[in-house]
């Protein structure tokens, strides 16, 4: 098996597993309890939290579990949105951004909120000209993703930073960083960051269990009303054994973060010359180096369907992806793609490939032994 759909999910490491379940066997209590094992359980939830801000260079006071990035998206815009209301109701964010964003975005557009929608180039980079041009005294938050899911285009959100410094009164800086956490070194007080989206599940760590953090002063409403856990801004029994394997997954990638990064980059940069060479009809959907993630690479059979070529890579055990795994599964055409002027053929026909630390270069070999012969049949059957 060769699974190259790392930016959809990825398989935990074993350490993580074996953490999750010694937590699951010892250390069941609720962490809200006062008993002894409540208090031991409350431990380990301390301790992990300290691990993810030790990772982000943040006072552990300003990360705030989740149940993941969907959940915290929606907690930062609503939230951000009801809180701030009353000083305006302009909100910017970008044409590219995850679904759990612009589905956020237009549920508020309902509410009466105005949503601006900042336009890309062909790299899939935001116009900052734009941007900057459409802030407003009555824009209260500017939402934007630090590595596209689709393309991996790295947005420069220290320049974006920059611009919103200059305009007052200064908008809250929200930047999802559910592609980039542990795989591209950012620190939110280092850019100025408000708040910022973490994800287990990407980085090795198990499914359902996210991160939020939140500088110090900046005020949300909870989107949940219960128990007042997580300083009352994220109600509900907090998932012990998921914030564990979420501290160990980010521990074991942040020990040697640019060697996975480097080999990652490899991996891309290896694939894409070997398409570059094999295809006549390829177009590369992911920016060059300079301002691509190191485990994206999206390109484009133009004429042909990527959902088509998916399956016959699969036959083989090789397993990529058409884009986003939020929409893929719904055949919807890639709105990151149509954002960046691709053509419909273009849309319909990519595939995206998305690496891990656990991959390796014979693998890509394999894949393009399948992927060369999966494309000329598919090109023949269509004449």
């Amino acid at each position: 098996m060769i699974y190259l759909d790392n930016a959809a999910t990825t398989r935990p490491f074993d350490e993580v597993i074996d953490v999750m379940g010694k937590v699951m066997r010892e250390d069941f209590a609720n962490p809200s309890s006062l008993h002894h094992l409540g208090v031991k359980a409350e431990e380990v939830m301390v301790e992990s939290r300290k691990i993810l801000a030790g990772a982000l260079q943040v006072d552990p006071g300003e990360v705030y579990f989740t149940s993941g990035g969907t959940e915290t998206n929606n907690l930062v815009v609503k939230g951000a949105a009801q809180a701030h209301r009353k000083r305006g109701r302009h909100i910017i964010t970008s044409a590219i951004e995850h679904k759990s964003v612009l589905n956020t975005m237009h549920a508020l557009e309902q509410e009466g909120y105005e949503v601006t929608y900042v336009p890309v180039d062909s790299e899939g980079l935001v116009d900052l000209q734009f941007l900057e041009e459409a802030l407003r005294e009555d824009t209260i938050l500017v939402s934007i993703m630090h590595v596209n899911n689709e393309t991996g285009a790295i947005q420069p959100v220290d320049r974006i930073e920059e611009i919103l410094r200059k305009h007052h009164p200064k908008p809250l800086f929200h930047v999802d960083a559910v592609q980039s956490f542990a795989r591209i070194p950012l620190h939110p007080h280092h850019s100025d960051i408000d708040l910022l989206t973490l994800n287990s599940h990407k980085i090795h760590g198990p499914k359902g269990i996210g991160a939020l953090f939140k500088r110090q002063g900046v005020n949300l409403a909870p989107l949940l009303d219960g128990g007042k856990q997580e300083g009352g801004l994220r109600s509900g029994t907090e998932n012990l054994p998921g914030i564990a394997g979420f501290a160990r997954a980010a521990q074991l990638n942040f020990e040697n973060i640019f060697e996975r990064q480097n080999h990652m980059s490899h991996l891309r940069y290896m694939l894409r010359a070997r398409m570059v060479e094999a295809f006549d009809q390829v177009v590369i959907n992911t920016p060059d180096d300079r301002f691509a993630a190191p485990h994206i690479l999206n390109v484009s059979f133009p004429g042909l369907q990527g959902e088509v070529l998916l399956r016959k890579l699969e036959t083989a055990e090789i397993y990529v992806s058409t884009g986003s795994a939020c929409t893929s599964g719904k055949n919807t055409p890639s709105h990151v793609l149509k954002a960046m002027g691709r053509s419909k053929e273009e849309v319909q026909g990519a595939l995206r490939f998305s690496f891990s630390a656990m991959n390796r270069e014979e693998e890509l070999e394999q894949v393009m032994k399948h992927l060369v012969p999966a494309v000329e049949k598919v090109r023949k059957m269509m004449r």
